[in-house]
C-alpha cells in the first residue's frame, strides 16, 4: 500500500513548536499519534518500522518530537510539557486526518506521558490507547506507581509488551491490566525486549517480532473502527 509522508511543524502553545511526521495510506482507516520514547527521537529506526509497517496496514501515524528532544537536550520535558505537547499532535492529527478513528500512545515513556494526559484531560476525539512498551518500572526494580494513573483513563487500552521487558516485569504488570477490567488488554511478545527484540535462540527474527506486534495492533485498532 503507497504512503506519503509529510513533514511538518507543530506549534505547541505558549512552548514553541517542534518537528512531525504524518505518514498517511490511501484511504486510511485510523491514524495513531505515535510518540517517541526518552531516548530516541520521532526518526529513529523503531518509529521508522511501526510507521511504515502501519501504512502498509491502512493507519496512518502522525509522529512528533517532544520540545527536549527537537532542542537536543539529554533530560526529557517536565510531564506538563509533554502533556501540552502531546495535546497539540492529536488535534493536528485530527485535523489533518478528518473522519478517521483516532488513537494515541507510543514507545516507553511517550506511551506512558499519553495516558497521564488522558487521565488528566480526556483527549477530544481519541477512541483508545496503545503502549509499545509500557514502562511500569524502572529497570528490573518491579512496583507500580507509574501505573496509578490509568484507572482514570476511560477509553480501550491496548499494553504491547515483550516477555524479556526489563521495565515491565509481567508478574507485576499482569495484575495491574487485569484491575483495570475488560477495558484494558495485554498483548505479550514471547522473547521480546523492550522494543520487542528476541534472542537468536527463538527461532525467529526481530522482524518477525514486530510484524505480531503491528498485526496485533492493527487488529485492535480495527476493533475501535
Amino acid at each position: 500500500m503507497t504512503a506519503k509522508a509529510r513533514e511538518l511543524k507543530l506549534d505547541i502553545e505558549r512552548i514553541g513548536s517542534v518537528s512531525a511526521i504524518l505518514t498517511q495510506p490511501d484511504n486510511a482507516r485510523a491514524c495513531y499519534v505515535l510518540a517517541h520514547g526518552a531516548g530516541a527521537d520521532m526518526r529513529h529506526a523503531f518509529m521508522d518500522k511501526i510507521a511504515a509497517g502501519l501504512a502498509n496496514r491502512g493507519i496512518a501515524t502522525f509522529r512528533f518530537n517532544f520540545p527536549y528532544m527537537e532542542k537536543k537536550q539529554g533530560r526529557p520535558d517536565q510531564p506538563a510539557v509533554a502533556h501540552a505537547t502531546i495535546g497539540a499532535a492529536v488535534a493536528e492529527a485530527a485535523q489533518l486526518c478528518p473522519g478517521v478513528t483516532l488513537v494515541a500512545g507510543g514507545k516507553s515513556f511517550g506511551g506512558r506521558m499519553t495516558s497521564q494526559a488522558q487521565a488528566k484531560a480526556p483527549f477530544s476525539g481519541v477512541k483508545g490507547l496503545a503502549f509499545l512498551g509500557f514502562p511500569l518500572h524502572a529497570d528490573n526494580k518491579p512496583s507500580t506507581e507509574r501505573a496509578e494513573h490509568l484507572a482514570r483513563v476511560d477509553i480501550p487500552m491496548l499494553f504491547l509488551q515483550g516477555t524479556r521487558d526489563r521495565l515491565a516485569d509481567l508478574g507485576t504488570l499482569k495484575p495491574v491490566v487485569a484491575g483495570l477490567g475488560p477495558k484494558a488488554r495485554l498483548h505479550e511478545v514471547e522473547g521480546g525486549d523492550h522494543s520487542f527484540a528476541v534472542l537468536r535462540k527463538s527461532g525467529r527474527s526481530n522482524d518477525e517480532a514486530l510484524a505480531e506486534v503491528l498485526d496485533t495492533l492493527a487488529a485492535w485498532i480495527d476493533e475501535l473502527v
